[in-house]
């Protein structure tokens, strides 16, 4: 399937209220464990989640439209979160990541993005040449990674509690970090 700018708004604008369902007002036995090691909470995918909102999608995008492949996107800062985050409550990071997407939808869709837009060109310190198509897919995509790494997470709090079952339940299975650490 292609990239298809109404559906990929569609499925944008949902991702704050999963994340809000999900999320708010969970023990923190559920939203500030990890996997083990240098994984990351929920508390800090969501982190995660607002910096993209800030510093990498519309950014990116605005770079496509003003420079095409002449500018160079500016590098993301995966781990901006582990700092960004400090001092917030989880509570606060929903609502500050629904704010951002919501803002960052509106912003886009007042951009009235034509088909011959979606081919232009930006360019990638790592991947080289890419289209706007392909960053807007990317970015749906990339929630539904959050999305799967979240439930993964708070899968693993439970890995030993489910016994048995753990052969037959799948996100105990997909790769990541969610075998035993």
């Amino acid at each position: 399937m292609d990239q298809n700018l109404p559906d990929t708004l569609s499925l944008l604008e949902r991702t704050p209220a999963v994340l809000n369902s999900l999320l708010r007002d969970l023990p923190e036995s559920w939203t500030m464990q990890n996997e083990g090691g240098e994984t990351w909470t929920a508390f800090d995918v969501v982190g995660h989640l607002i910096h993209c909102e800030r510093a990498d999608w519309m950014p990116r995008l605005r770079i496509i439209l003003a420079s095409g492949e002449s500018r160079p996107f500016d590098p993301l800062d995966r781990l901006a979160q582990l700092r960004e985050s400090q001092g917030k409550s989880f509570c606060q990071l929903l609502d500050e990541f629904a704010d951002l997407g919501k803002a960052n939808l509106s912003d886009l869709c007042t951009l009235n993005l034509q088909p011959e837009d979606l081919l232009r060109r930006g360019n990638h310190s790592s991947f080289g040449p890419v289209t706007l198509s392909q960053l807007l897919a990317a970015w749906a995509v990339h929630d539904l990674t959050h999305l799967h790494q979240l439930s993964r997470v708070m899968a693993y709090q439970y890995c030993d509690a489910v016994g048995p079952w753990t052969k037959f339940l799948g996100v105990m299975q997909c790769s990541g970090r969610s075998a035993a650490a």
